[in-house]
């Protein structure tokens, strides 16, 4: 079984003026070790290039690279695995491409989903939207932390929250049961004083989200 860090970084272009590589370095400055890069946006061969960037970074770091949705770009890049929805390849599909090795995870948004999802070979299992979020056009209905703590009694499998999930909000989910906190618009923090040079404070709030689950743990 894996073992997650508590927290998973995701990158977001449309949150900052950064691109996936500048993003992804600020994440491992900050010390984030699991990162999901995460673009719908991009052209393959974009994904691609900064799929293989991203890798040479968090390799040296010792960081793990999750690649979203793309089995094909996780693939050809070697990346450490895919994170898949509800509607991308089946999880048996991903697995036979990328072999037993990779690390797959999964999104769920109810209980049905979690138990399909338990039937698989997901080295993890996703559940959210927690909370509110606005980090996806069209987001599931909020599963708050009822489900979290209703589903942690099914597995001792790898459990990652995901879905409106701040500082504040994150020992909470973790006490809920989760073993990971998935993070998007939280790491983006923008300065109080916008310019043209401006950019969100993604390192340091890599540190503090570190900083404040390190603290719950002990």
């Amino acid at each position: 079984m894996i073992e997650l860090t508590k927290l998973y970084a995701i990158t977001d272009r449309s949150l900052s003026n950064l691109t996936n590589v500048e993003i992804a370095r600020l994440m491992l400055e900050g010390g984030a070790r699991l990162i999901q890069l995460r673009d719908k946006e991009s052209t393959a061969k974009d994904l691609f290039d900064a799929a293989r960037q991203i890798l040479v970074m968090t390799r040296a770091a010792g960081g793990r690279l999750i690649i979203n949705d793309r089995v094909d770009v996780a693939l050809t890049v070697e990346a450490d695995g895919v994170h898949l929805g509800q509607e991308d390849l089946a999880v048996e599909e991903a697995r036979e491409i990328l072999g037993p090795e990779k690390i797959i995870g999964i999104s769920t948004h109810n209980r049905s989903q979690f138990e399909a999802a338990l039937q698989t070979s997901a080295d993890y299992i996703a559940v959210g939207p927690i909370f509110t979020t606005t980090s996806k056009e069209n987001p599931d209905p909020v599963v708050g932390l009822e489900l979290l703590r209703e589903v942690r009694g099914l597995t001792d499998r790898p459990i990652v929250a995901i879905g409106g999930i701040d500082l504040e909000r994150a020992p909470g989910v973790i006490a809920a049961g989760a073993d990971s906190v998935a993070v998007i618009s939280a790491l983006y923090p923008w300065p109080d004083q916008l310019d043209l040079m401006s950019v969100p404070d993604i390192t340091g709030s890599v540190r503090r989200f570190l900083a404040l689950l390190a603290k719950d743990s002990q």
